[in-house]
């Protein structure tokens, strides 16, 4: 037979490795980066489920060195107020540290949610102050004029290498840092394994000073595209 038909067919490409075709030539459009907040959405959902596949001995442990951590970045607390957080959702349990507190002359406190789109505001808190619920159910004081830590204790989800911060995607605490004095101090505490390349973060977006994890502490510095974190101490 003749014509075309007798001409090899080698250069064809096979359907496997259309992969390697450009999308242009191959009449299919690239698949399209998700949103960020649809982004943030799937790496908030992915870390909490890590976090609470932990074991429970496990999440106690890191707790528990983390607090040690923070003990050796704040130093003596005495006549400092710190405000720290109820746990919720696997996050370390850091309410017997932030109860201890006040046996070392220091003063603690928790956040409470005002609504939506306003940033939190922060009331005194001692061990076995009568607490009531909050959004999400989370126990907050009931009582108590709002005070200004010097130190506010952030839990998070995920972190990134300029020391941006993923919660929950309600920006309460983005809001509350930024009304607060220059002066307070934001340390972000969680799990190493909460650890991510960026969290994308957006221009309302307030970077941590500290980073602490059970692994250690990490000072957070620089402008924003040039920020750094770098480990003050590693444990192993």
């Amino acid at each position: 037979m003749g014509g075309d038909d007798d001409e090899p067919a080698g250069y064809a490409s096979p359907p496997c490795f259309l992969h390697e075709v450009d999308p242009a030539w191959s009449g299919l459009a690239p698949a399209p980066d998700p949103s960020p907040a649809a982004w943030r959405r799937a790496e908030r959902e992915r870390l909490i489920a890590a976090r609470l596949a932990l074991p429970a001995a496990t999440r106690t442990a890191f707790a528990q060195k983390i607090a040690g951590h923070l003990d050796a970045l704040i130093g003596d607390p005495a006549g400092v107020l710190v405000s720290g957080y109820w746990p919720f959702r696997g996050e370390p349990d850091l309410r017997s540290w932030l109860g201890g507190l006040a046996a070392r002359g220091g003063h603690a406190a928790l956040p409470v949610v005002v609504a939506r789109g306003e940033p939190l505001l922060f009331r005194p808190w001692r061990a076995g102050d009568r607490l009531e619920r909050g959004v999400w159910n989370i126990p907050v004081p009931a009582a108590g004029e709002p005070v200004f830590p010097r130190i506010v204790v952030a839990p998070l989800v995920g972190f990134d290498a300029e020391g941006y911060r993923l919660g929950y995607g309600g920006g309460f605490f983005d809001r509350t840092l930024a009304a607060l004095p220059p002066s307070a101090i934001a340390i972000g505490v969680g799990y190493e394994m909460a650890a991510m390349a960026t969290i994308r973060p957006h221009g309302f977006d307030i970077p941590m000073r500290y980073i602490v994890t059970e692994t250690g502490i990490r000072s957070c510095r620089g402008e924003r595209g040039s920020r750094h974190c770098e480990a003050l101490l590693r444990t192993p």
